[in-house]
């Protein structure tokens, strides 16, 4: 009786050391997922003139229009900069670029108070409408909208960060965040063009030049991709 309980666990024993040998899976730490799924140009901008391309004097050459940018995430989409006054147009372009219409939209944030970035807010009624303080209230201020605009003092959304770019308006403010492993920066006018980009310029009518092309300077520090106020976006050059 002693012999087989000795063999019993003598077996026990040994099947515990070949369970133990067994290789054991290591589980993949958590990841976390990435707040900012996917953005899209909303509307191209362009300047009324450059004078970068050599166009000099002070008549317009052609109408001027900001670049929009719709950036989507977790439960959010955001519009930047609502370009066009006309509301059917507005709409009409949202849809042709990202399949979205007007109510889709939660949120609109305004880089600064220059009103051709904000021609379109009012298409947005539904939508929360930020901008950093003291451009919430320049804007307010006009009292040319139905409702406020609601002052931004941190992230919007936690993570899309405000970055404080002054020079074409005291109070420029541009967005930065992370998507697909790049760092991208909606500049708004604090980068007009990418010509304005290279020459690290502000444009010509900046409240302060110095102030502007250090922002410049500042957000090629941070960026990867720059979507101008004025122009396409662009991958910053590495060399």
């Amino acid at each position: 009786m002693r012999r087989l309980k000795f063999l019993q666990l003598t077996l026990a024993g040994a099947a515990a050391l070949t369970v133990s040998k067994r290789p054991v899976r290591a589980q993949a730490p958590d990841r976390p997922r990435p707040k900012v799924k996917r953005w899209d140009v909303v509307t191209v901008g362009n300047l009324a003139r450059n004078p970068l391309w050599g166009e000099t004097g002070t008549k317009p050459l052609r109408s001027t229009l900001c670049t929009c940018t719709l950036i989507q995430g977790e439960g959010f989409r955001l519009l930047v900069d609502p370009s066009l006054a006309k509301a059917e147009q507005m709409a009409a372009e949202l849809d042709r670029r990202t399949g979205l219409k007007v109510a889709d939209v939660d949120a609109v944030f305004v880089t600064h108070h220059h009103d051709d970035h904000w021609f379109g807010l009012v298409h947005f009624p539904a939508a929360k409408w930020f901008a950093a303080p003291e451009v919430a209230d320049a804007i307010n201020r006009t009292k040319r909208l139905p409702k406020p605009v609601e002052p931004a003092g941190g992230p919007i959304f936690d993570f899309i960060t405000l970055v404080p770019t002054p020079g074409h308006t005291p109070s420029h403010h541009s967005l930065r965040f992370r998507c697909d492993g790049f760092s991208v920066v909606v500049a708004g006018d604090a980068v007009m063009t990418r010509d304005h980009w290279r020459e690290r310029q502000g444009h010509h009518d900046s409240a302060d030049l110095a102030l502007a092309a250090r922002s410049i300077a500042e957000l090629a520090a941070l960026a990867d991709i720059v979507v101008p106020g004025h122009d396409n976006f662009f991958m910053k050059p590495t060399g």
